[in-house]
């Protein structure tokens, strides 16, 4: 599934997911600097990251979206490695998407106001009409009335049947509603999902509302990161 996450900073950044792995900026300079340089240990030493990590992040993202890296044992012609063809259609979607979030002008977000219930160093739980929210503060105390905003570049939607329930709280927000309308743009969708009367905006591209079955009256599970939700002393 094609959509967009959003940066502490504010910015959207573009993302592709399947079964809750992610597939963003940093795997897509990694993939293109396998191809550059023959391997995986060039890529890594050209973007100055460690070799391991990279490995195992490469065979996350080849457990997700299929073989993405071909390795070829030294010989004759040496080793080395090349993308496949399943990873240059992974590079031209989010390349696709990157351009289309890039080109949004204004992300919408959805707003929720409650109180803290706790924190636990940057991140804040707030009791909010739709349940505790997780997400990175600013400074707030248990017991300040705060704002939540939640972007819609940062909120995933999951199949109908996924379950959204979060096995830490910390690392990701999900929900359970219903699709309420899907805004079509010509190359990203807007898609409302409605949570207990709090109407919640996630962007994808039109051909992942498509894959989804996304239309009004569906049901539908959405997710977003803690680190994408900004938690700030209410406004009076």
């Amino acid at each position: 599934m094609d959509g967009a996450d959003d940066r502490t900073d504010g910015r959207a950044r573009a993302v592709v997911a399947r079964d809750d792995v992610e597939f963003d900026v940093r795997d897509a300079r990694l993939l293109r600097a396998v191809d550059r340089t023959g391997s995986v240990a060039g890529a890594s030493s050209a973007l100055g990251r460690s070799r391991a990590r990279d490995l195992a992040r490469i065979e996350t993202l080849e457990a997700a979206f299929g073989a993405l890296v071909e390795r070829r044992r030294g010989g004759s012609g040496g080793g080395g490695s090349r993308l496949t063809p399943a990873a240059v259609d992974l590079l031209e979607r989010f390349e696709r998407l990157s351009v289309a979030v890039a080109a949004t002008a204004r992300v919408p977000e959805t707003v929720l106001r409650g109180p803290v219930a706790s924190v636990d160093g940057e991140l804040a739980v707030v009791s909010t009409p739709v349940g505790e929210v997780c997400g990175l503060h600013q400074g707030v105390d248990a017991g300040d009335e705060v704002q939540v905003r939640v972007g819609a570049d940062a909120v995933t939607v999951l199949l109908s049947g996924a379950d959204p329930a979060a096995g830490d709280s910390s690392a990701r927000n999900r929900l359970r509603g219903t699709t309420v309308d899907v805004d079509r743009g010509g190359t990203v969708a807007t898609v409302g999902v409605d949570v207990d009367g709090t109407v919640f905006r996630a962007l994808l591209t039109d051909d992942s509302t498509v894959r989804l079955g996304l239309q009004k009256g569906r049901e539908a599970a959405i997710s977003w990161k803690a680190t994408a939700t900004r938690v700030a002393g209410d406004r009076p």
